[in-house]
């Protein structure tokens, strides 16, 4: 029924009066040139709703989302390949595997006293029920628990282990610590505050519970002859699946990939984060048809996993020979565009915004005010989101590709400024629906969606029909040079 319905909007959009001169080797084909103004009108808002509706019906019917490792998550991989296919796409779903890592419960007491710990993330665990040991203070140094000889005289068997942070990794810690005898390792952190958002190395085997606590704790702790620890956590693999499918069409040296993240986060079905991505990036790939006139090819891209740290694409660019690397000329991102307060930002990658990390690979300001245009053409000043490599862009510039992409914002406040130029609230956030139950259709801002699912396909159409230009980015040798002096 909803491939039925799919299928009467799959339309490739063209200029009839410019012809394509194509090779059949590099993919030529006989058809018009797609023209990006037209295949940006092309991409309306009620079939855009209409696959947001989709995806939030297979939310209810799957616990409420579409979450890694979910029934909700595989349906949505069926619904977008079988879309792709009835549009005559050659669609693969490709497999990796991924971690998650639950924490059911963290309680550090001395008699009764509670203090505040975080579970490392992959950390083994000490089950419910917990442990009751004593501890042991590894002596501060140049090195704090970075090398066997720190235990040296030390009676750690069975014990709680105290060690600083610092200088080398969590996982060297926890092994040096595992092999001395320690039943759990507790690290201080050299920053007021508890150590949050750290995490084990998946690479090296874990053996030992490990938990963070602030300084002030950590004296508590180092004083005391022995403590409670619960570290009650639960990591599991699964096998997780990306769905990609490619243009027949268009030169296979010189390919535009454009993506979004079809998982949810467990808490919620996913809709602005990121069903309204997937929207976009799916209906463009429709209305541009699997055999359209493009010098370059396309390549569609719905990843898997990237709300437990962009898995899916990372395994994705991993997987890749560096021939096929170079052969990829840029990626464009997707990622939350129906925000209820919106913002219209663009992957700042030529950091004019000075803020966080600085410009990505050669090409990516190109495609940044490829974007910027668009916007400016539909009078709607867009401001820059700092290129950080927190979306599944990262993978993509951490090997050279140049990337853009557009977002309308997440659980940050809209300043006061941004709110006189784009209407809003003042100092709400973006989306204050984001990783919850209520992320849902009727929380999309319908406008701000259009108009940002609108800049995919233009912006797609743009890479497709040619690299060249003041907003082109590099090929041939010019790519390889690039690429090599930003990797380097």
């Amino acid at each position: 029924m909803i491939d039925t319905v799919i299928g009467r909007r799959t339309a490739m959009v063209v200029v009839a009066a410019v012809v394509l001169a194509g090779c059949a080797d590099d993919g030529g084909t006989d058809a018009a040139f797609v023209d990006p103004t037209a295949l940006a009108d092309s991409v309306q808002i009620d079939a855009l709703m209409g696959h947001l509706t989709e995806f939030e019906r297979i939310a209810t019917e799957h616990d409420g989302n579409r979450a890694l490792g979910t029934a909700g998550y595989d349906a949505s991989v069926d619904y977008v390949a079988g879309a792709l296919r009835d549009a005559g796409y050659d669609v693969q779903t490709p497999e990796f595997e991924a971690t998650t890592f639950e924490v059911e419960a963290q309680r550090l007491e001395i008699d009764g006293q509670p203090l505040d710990v975080r579970a490392l993330g992959l950390s083994p665990t000490t089950g419910p029920e917990g442990l009751t040991a004593p501890v042991v203070r590894v002596p501060t140094d140049d090195t704090p628990g970075c090398e066997a000889t720190d235990y040296n005289g030390l009676d750690v068997s069975g014990a709680i282990v105290v060690v600083d942070r610092g200088v080398c990794t969590f996982s060297v810690k926890e092994t040096l610590a595992a092999d001395a005898g320690a039943a759990a390792l507790l690290v201080v952190n050299t920053e007021d505050g508890p150590l949050a958002g750290a995490t084990l190395d998946e690479t090296v085997p874990r053996r030992i519970p490990v938990g963070g606590i602030g300084p002030a704790d950590g004296e508590r702790v180092a004083e005391s002859p022995s403590v409670d620890l619960v570290l009650d956590t639960k990591t599991e693999t699964q096998r997780s699946r990306n769905v990609i499918a490619q243009t027949a069409t268009g030169s296979t040296d010189d390919v535009v990939v454009v993506g979004a993240h079809l998982d949810s986060v467990p808490e919620g079905p996913g809709i602005n984060d990121n069903g309204s991505g997937v929207a976009a990036v799916l209906e463009t790939a429709l209305q541009l048809g699997s055999e359209p006139g493009v010098t370059n090819a396309v390549r569609f891209a719905f990843w898997g996993a990237e709300e437990i740290g962009l898995v899916g694409s990372s395994e994705y660019v991993a997987s890749l020979s560096p021939e096929e690397r170079d052969a990829i000329a840029l990626y464009l991102n997707f990622d939350m565009l129906g925000s209820p307060n919106p913002g219209y930002l663009l992957l700042d990658g030529d950091d004019s915004d000075m803020d966080g990390a600085g410009p990505g690979p050669e090409g990516s300001a190109g495609i940044e005010r490829t974007l910027s245009g668009f916007f400016a053409e539909r009078g709607i000043d867009a401001g820059g989101t700092d290129f950080d490599g927190r979306s599944d862009y990262g993978p993509f510039i951490a090997v050279g590709i140049p990337a853009g992409g557009t977002f309308t914002g997440a659980d940050e406040d809209k300043t006061p400024e941004e709110a006189d130029k784009w209407g809003g609230a003042a100092d709400e956030d973006f989306d204050p629906n984001y990783h919850s139950a209520e992320d849902t259709v009727d929380n999309i801002d319908r406008d701000a969606f259009a108009v940002s699912a609108a800049s995919a396909a233009y912006s797609t159409a743009v890479y497709a029909g040619s690299l060249d230009g003041p907003d082109g980015v590099p090929s041939g040798a010019a790519r390889t040079e690039a690429r090599a002096a930003f990797t380097e």
